[in-house]
Formats: structure tokens, sequence, C-alpha cells
């Protein structure tokens, strides 16, 4: 073969991906869309009033680790504790912080040195002190650091209730958010574990751990991620869940049955996407026992986060999540085109494997064939024309569409300067965002190879700084 007939060739295979990683996530909206506006009809007669107030709702322990986040801590527990629950408990886990965590939360909610004893269920770094307060259903468990899945073993082994809610340290909860997430396994026993939404809170007005106006940001990073926020829970994992094969609940907002979490041994402390490969192994472990049980994504529990306001820790971010993926997909690899596994392992699993995984890499070939082939006269202006439609413009209509249906059935942005300018990001982010994007993450998979386990630093600067 030619070198004009290779690039030729690589041209058009990528062509053929681009259209059917883009058809996928069509087809993925067209199942969302069905799948929110039932959700949006039945909240009409949601008995969310009967259920605050419900006997009969299990009792649940909120578990949020904890390192140096002494920038959202405060706001983010009084948002805990001021949750619309008959029963619940917070359960703060300090992992080792070397700023002033523990200070603060002692200061802001008179927490106590306890002798309280945790029941160690799961293995652990020690625990130095427990921290109980008088007036407040909380406690701090301060200890060595381990990292976060360490942290979060360790907080599920101090909860005393049935069901545990994982939440990051930076996320503020809606008033009824944690009654949204929980009604699933309210309502049937066959729910293993319930995802909720994630938002955006950068340029969000906050006042006494809530968010009082939900608005974008004055900076373009956040709000491309805002795009990309409701991209990846509206569409993907409303779709995913719907064909129940739901393979990530984001660790910064999740459900599970405690019992079930024990069984499979907790959060694994060596890999640096532990909310991911939890969620595989959960619905490995229900496969391979012939369980009913479902996991779940839930469109409107939301909870808020602080997203990177900079390039650097942006960078870092995606650099994590992506070898998380890498990690979990190589630690599960024996599930791939499994029909025992169903919908996960015939189509969840091979999406992950050929389109996120190893995406990135033949996104940026096809770029440079693309941009070699035009230089080289090999490709015509109809090929061209195909191609950015295939690579690009597909892309431009996803993210709109998120945006679009974001406002049809949802409805957090009132403004229409708002979703005005969220639809200009749906477009601009594919013109140099995206691309960074592919690039840290085809970087990422060089630093999973050399067996990089760092997390990185995550900055915050703050709820009450919003602006950003």
């Amino acid at each position: 073969m030619t070198v004009e007939g290779l690039i030729l060739a690589i041209n058009y295979g990528i062509l053929c991906y681009f259209l059917g990683l883009n058809g996928f996530y069509l087809a993925l909206y067209a199942i969302s869309f069905r799948e929110i506006s039932d959700y949006a009809r039945r909240e009409v007669f949601s008995g969310f009033a009967e259920m605050a107030v419900s006997k009969y709702a299990p009792a649940v322990s909120l578990i949020v680790p904890a390192f140096n986040e002494e920038a959202n801590i405060v706001a983010s527990v009084r948002s805990f504790l001021a949750l619309n629950y008959p029963r619940f408990e917070v359960v703060v886990i300090n992992d080792g912080s070397k700023d002033r965590t523990v200070e603060i939360l002692r200061e802001k909610f008179g927490l106590k040195a306890s002798d309280q004893r945790i029941q160690q269920e799961l293995e652990t770094q020690p625990v130095n002190v427990v921290y109980t307060s008088a007036t407040e259903n909380m406690l701090l468990v301060d200890k060595t650091n381990g990292g976060k899945a360490d942290a979060l073993n360790a907080g599920i082994c101090a909860a005393r209730h049935p069901l545990i809610c994982c939440i990051d340290a930076d996320v503020i909860l809606e008033e009824d958010a944690l009654l949204r997430v929980a009604r699933p396994m309210i309502e049937s026993s066959d729910v293993a574990a319930v995802g909720g939404i994630v938002r955006v809170a950068n340029g969000c007005t906050v006042e006494a751990g809530r968010v009082t106006d939900v608005k974008t940001s004055p900076r373009s990073l956040p709000n491309f991620q805002i795009v990309e926020y409701l991209r990846a829970f509206l569409a993907g994992r409303t779709g995913w869940s719907s064909l129940n094969a739901l393979l990530i609940i984001s660790g910064a907002f999740g459900m599970f049955r405690r019992r079930d979490v024990v069984a499979v041994g907790g959060y694994l402390s060596d890999t640096v996407g532990e909310d991911m490969e939890l969620v595989t192994r959960l619905q490995r472990t229900l496969r391979n026992d012939k369980s009913r049980e479902r996991i779940v994504f839930v469109p409107d529990p939301v909870a808020w986060t602080e997203v990177p306001s900079s390039l650097r820790v942006l960078r870092r971010q995606r650099d994590r999540w992506h070898r998380g993926l890498l990690d979990t997909l190589h630690h599960h690899r024996s599930m791939l085109f499994k029909p025992r596994y169903g919908t996960v392992g015939l189509l969840g699993m091979p999406y992950f494997v050929f389109f996120e995984a190893v995406g990135p890499v033949i996104e940026l070939v096809g770029y440079l064939a693309f941009a070699t082939g035009l230089f080289l006269g090999i490709l015509d202006i109809g090929f061209a024309l195909a191609f950015f439609v295939a690579a690009v413009g597909l892309g431009i209509i996803l993210s709109i569409a998120a945006v679009l249906l974001e406002e049809m059935r949802l409805r957090r942005y009132h403004r229409w300067s708002d979703l005005v300018r969220l639809t200009a990001y749906a477009v601009l982010e594919n013109f140099g965002y995206r691309q960074l994007n592919a690039l840290w993450r085809a970087f990422a998979i060089l630093t999973y190879l050399r067996k990089n386990k760092s997390w990185g630093a995550m900055e915050r600067q703050g709820f009450d700084r919003h602006g950003n």
C-alpha cells in the first residue's frame, strides 16, 4: 500500500469511528430524553412530603472523606446537616489533612474527643481520634493519611446505618437531594446502588450551605465543564442506567447498601478510580450471583461541586480520571464481551474500552491524518466536509442537545442569558477545549503505563468566592 493509500485508509477508518461514537451517543440521548421526560412527569406525584417524615425510610450515613478541605468543608457540612430526611448522620473522615480542616470543624460544630469505638470490618490506616458533637448528628474520624478509598472505608466502618451515601467534601447537596437519591432504594429492594447528578457550582451564589442562585460562571473554563457535566450525566448516565449497564456512580454523590459494600471488600486503595472500580465490581458480583438487583442513576437529586478554574488543575483531574478508567477496565477485563454479564459485558465494557479508553489516541491520530491528507491533496472537499460533520458537527449537536434537555425537563438555569451562554460554549468546546482534553487523556495512558498512582492536588477557592 502506498503512503497516500495508507493515509486515505486511516481517514476513512477514523471517519467510521466518529460516526460510530456519535451515533451511539445519539441513541443514548434518545433513551435519556424518554427517561428524563418520564422522571419529570412522575415528580408531580413524588410524595416527598410523606417520605420526609416516614418511619419506613431506612436511616442513612453520609460518608464525607476530607483531605485539605478547609476552603469548603464548613459550607458542605452545613448543607448535609440541613438535609430533609427522617434519620441520618454525617460522618466526616479527616484523612491526615495538613491544613486546618480538623480545627475548623471542631470550632464550628463544637466537636469533642470521644471514646466511641469503630467496628473495623474493612482494613484501613489507623484511626487517631473520633470526635462527636453534643448538638449535631455528626462525628469526625481523624485518621492517618491513606488516600480517598482508605478514608471512605474508614467512614463505612464508622457508619451506624444500613444505607451509606458517599459524598465529596467539596460538595453542597440540595435540601431534598438525599430523599431523591434514596427513593429508588426505599421503593424497591432490587436496587443495589443509586447515583445522583453532580452540577457545577462555579458562578452560583452560595449562602449558609445552600445554592441560592444558579448561574453560569463569568470565566470560560468552568462553563465548558458545565456543558460537559450536563452531557455526561443527563445523556450518558441516564442512558446507561436505562440499559442496566451503568459502570460509574460519581464519587461525589452515590448511595449504596452498607452490607453490599462491606461484602465485596469496600473501596480498593491501589487505584485512583475507586468510584468506578467499586461500581464495576458490584455489577460483576450481582451478575455472578444471578441477582436481580440493579444499579441506577437518578437525574435530579442535585449535588453542587466546585470544578477546576485553571488549566493546570483541570489537567491533573482529567489525567487522574483517565488513569482510573484504564485501571478499572484492566482489572475487570474478563467481563468484556461475556454474555453472563448482560448489557454490562456486551455494551458497557466495550463502549468504555473502544470509545473512552483508547478514544483520545484515535481522535488525535484522526486529526493528524486529516490535516496530512488535506495538505497532500489526498482528500477531496466532499470527504473533508463529511469528516468535519462526523468529528465536530455531531459533537456540537450532542452538546447543544444536552443544554436543551436541561432546559426542557429540569430547568435549573432560569436566565435566558445563561442558556444562551451555555449554548455558545456547547459550540466552542469543539474547537480547542475538546482537543486539549483528548491530549491530556492520551498522555494519561502513558502515565498509567508508568504505573503512576498519584492523586494530584485539587486546589479549592471556596464556595463563598464564586465569581470564579
